[in-house]
């Protein structure tokens, strides 16, 4: 099934501060906040500015050098996750404790440093584990860390990269026959589950969205508009709908929250070890660099596009 997507001219619409003022009153109504309207106005230009200052961000780094392109899509991000908070937090930011990064990653690489291994920290405060529970309703734990391998695994767009590199795929594509999601059955052989068990397994993770239609493993969601439904996963460059194949802790991860950590980490590393990205992208000694710049190419589209199917789903049209 394709989303509807026409990049930033998908955008269009919020460029118009009535607009925005009449979305963010519909959003701050169905949160049944108080002072709706008046609120709605208060934000209205902020709400507008974070959207106009990420696509300035984002369209700079389609034209800058690889070296920088890190930095400036994290920001482009950040500036747009802000704008999604303001449709269900109009305080915000209500206290500076929401205002840092929320993660943190090792400043000194060690030695024979390899970007599939590293981390990054998740924290109590900060922009990651607030929006993580404003956005999609996620607890985050303090100090738990995140390998790098693991959210690159939950790109369905790098999974031919991960098949010719390592030999194994990452994501298995679902057929859509107009109605409902046709699972392959041997998808069962990667989580080493019966049909019954995989139907349980799914049914619980996706909770009250999900009907299974006959014999099989062909499911259906019980919602008006598809956006993103965790574990599964839309792979913007196909435009088809797939299913992570590995259980890391990550599996539930919006996508969003992982083009966050990669983009984090990257424009980290890009600031602060200068030498080390320097000989990445010039010398291409490893497997890293062709993830990094695929993962790079690929957020560059998918992260707006994650931003506005959430837009689109708060305004529910």
């Amino acid at each position: 099934m394709k989303i509807p997507y026409k990049g930033w001219n998908s955008f269009s619409r919020f460029f118009s501060a009535e607009y925005c003022q009449l979305f963010l009153k519909k959003c701050y109504q169905k949160l049944q906040l108080e002072q709706a309207e008046q609120k709605s106005y208060e934000n209205c230009y902020a709400f507008l500015y974070y959207l106009e200052h990420g696509q300035i961000y984002y369209e700079q780094a389609k034209n800058a050098p690889l070296v920088i392109k890190p930095i400036l899509l994290f920001y482009g991000l950040v500036h747009l996750i802000k704008a999604c908070i303001l449709t269900v937090d109009p305080a915000y930011p209500e206290t500076t404790a929401v205002l840092a990064h929320g993660v943190s990653t090792r400043k000194r690489k060690k030695q024979n440093y390899l970007f599939f291994q590293d981390e990054v920290k998740l924290q109590k405060n900060g922009l990651f584990p607030f929006m993580s529970e404003k956005l999609f309703h996620m607890k985050q734990t303090d100090g738990e860390k995140v390998m790098m391998e693991e959210l690159l695994q939950m790109i369905p767009e790098l999974d031919d990269l991960f098949s010719f590199h390592t030999g194994k795929r990452t994501f298995k594509k679902l057929d859509w026959d107009g109605k409902q999601f046709v699972v392959p059955e041997d998808i069962l052989d990667h989580y080493h589950m019966t049909e019954n068990r995989f139907k349980d397994f799914l049914a619980a993770k996706i909770k009250h969205k999900i009907e299974f239609l006959g014999e099989g493993l062909s499911f259906q969601l019980m919602q008006e508009k598809i956006t993103e439904v965790p574990p599964l996963k839309y792979n913007l460059e196909e435009h088809v709908w797939a299913f992570p194949l590995s259980r890391p802790p990550l599996f539930m991860f919006h996508e969003l929250l992982v083009h966050y950590l990669l983009l984090y980490n990257l424009s980290m590393i890009a600031r602060y070890e200068t030498e080390w990205w320097s000989e990445l992208t010039k010398m291409m000694p490893n497997c890293d660099y062709p993830f990094i710049s695929s993962f790079l190419q690929i957020t560059s589209d998918k992260g707006p596009f994650l931003i506005y199917q959430y837009l689109r789903e708060q305004q529910g049209s």
